[in-house]
């Protein structure tokens, strides 16, 4: 699986090394993701997924069920 976050569409970007060297090398600079279950009391279930930190505060903020439609609309994510 990729490391995207599902909600914010947050992904792994890619910059130049600081390095005091003439060496020049290209560094990852991963998302801080994390694998979260989530209760959809609409549904009465469980769901699970992969989050940034600022996205678990976007949906403490905007509240589950309208941080996954704004989600589908984005194009993040297709089922739940």
């Amino acid at each position: 699986m990729s490391r995207v976050c599902q909600i914010t569409g947050k992904k792994v970007m890619v910059g130049n090394n600081v390095s005091h060297s003439k060496r020049r090398t290209k560094r990852k600079f991963l998302p801080n993701l994390f694998k979260k279950k989530f209760y959809l009391p609409e549904e009465d279930r469980w769901i699970s997924l992969t989050v940034s930190a600022n996205g678990i505060r976007t949906i403490n903020k905007n509240g589950l069920n309208a941080s996954l439609n704004a989600a589908k609309v984005k194009g993040l994510i297709t089922t739940i």
